[in-house]
């Protein structure tokens, strides 16, 4: 979907645009989004909160072979309408271990 501005939103709807939180956590760190994100639609607060995970795995890689990323969007009352999660996890082949 494509995002739209907030003013062209108004102008189509009558109607301010909902205001959404997308909380993450790369498994050490827990960030709550104090400031939130005027979004169209819970459909566009899902997909920021999908592309907010492929950047928090490369900016926190794992310092073992395992490690879980979230992303939570909540409405404006605190309500979590939807999480995703990213696992990454690695494995040694038989008989293989690191240098």
């Amino acid at each position: 979907m494509a995002l739209i501005r907030l003013a062209e939103y108004v102008k189509l709807t009558g109607q301010a645009m909902p205001r959404y939180f997308i909380d993450t956590s790369d498994g050490d760190t827990f960030v709550e989004d104090d400031e939130g994100h005027d979004l169209p639609c819970v459909e566009a607060a899902r997909d920021a909160a999908q592309s907010a995970l492929p950047d928090m795995a490369r900016d926190a890689m794992p310092d073992g072979d395992g490690r879980i990323f979230c992303a939570s969007v909540r409405d404006e009352v605190g309500t979590v309408l939807y999480k995703a999660t990213l696992s990454l996890v690695g494995e040694w082949g038989a008989g293989q271990k690191p240098c």
